[in-house]
């Protein structure tokens, strides 16, 4: 199988950035994280978009964005937690390339994340609860699901190269 685009979906905090950067790393391609282009774009943090302009803004800069990146080639792409729970998105990044499932516990995801507002939609536990039990069925349609646990992001990066025999 030949692929030259990956695609990096899971929940927030799932270490989708940080095994981005070490898988493009060990295929010698480029990195892009769409939270950070957008970030870059609207020159302020996910949190005040969400709290200024609010989701529907934010998704719609997503969507953008995502279309900016799909001609590259040879990149590793950390999407945001929800842009794969899209079915746009999610059909334009499996035309486009392979996705991988970065699949961590729950457990895990609120030991990751901090509670200091960075991440607006982990504000009530219950409710982000309820958003990673939803967003795990749209997840399950990746090309390959990589149960992450507490690995370090290279070994991570190595499994998925393995994988695809790269």
């Amino acid at each position: 199988m030949t692929v030259d685009k990956i695609y990096l979906v899971g929940f927030m905090a799932a270490g989708k950035t940080t095994v981005a950067r070490a898988l493009a790393r060990r295929l010698d391609w480029r990195a892009e994280d769409i939270d950070e282009l957008i970030e870059a774009r609207e020159r302020r943090p996910v949190a005040d978009i969400f709290a200024r302009s609010g989701e529907a803004h934010f998704r719609s800069v997503e969507r953008e964005i995502l279309t900016l990146l799909l001609p590259m080639r040879h990149t590793v792409v950390a999407t945001g937690g929800g842009t794969f729970a899209d079915p746009e998105n999610r059909a334009a990044i499996l035309r486009d390339g392979y996705a991988v499932w970065l699949d961590v516990p729950f457990e895990v995801v609120l030991a990751r994340t901090p509670a200091d507002g960075r991440r607006p939609l982990a504000a009530d536990r219950a409710q982000m609860e309820r958003l990673f039990a939803a967003r795990q069925v749209a997840y399950g349609y990746a090309n390959l699901r990589v149960a992450v646990g507490l690995a370090p992001a290279d070994e991570i990066a190595e499994r998925i190269a393995d994988s695809l025999a790269m």
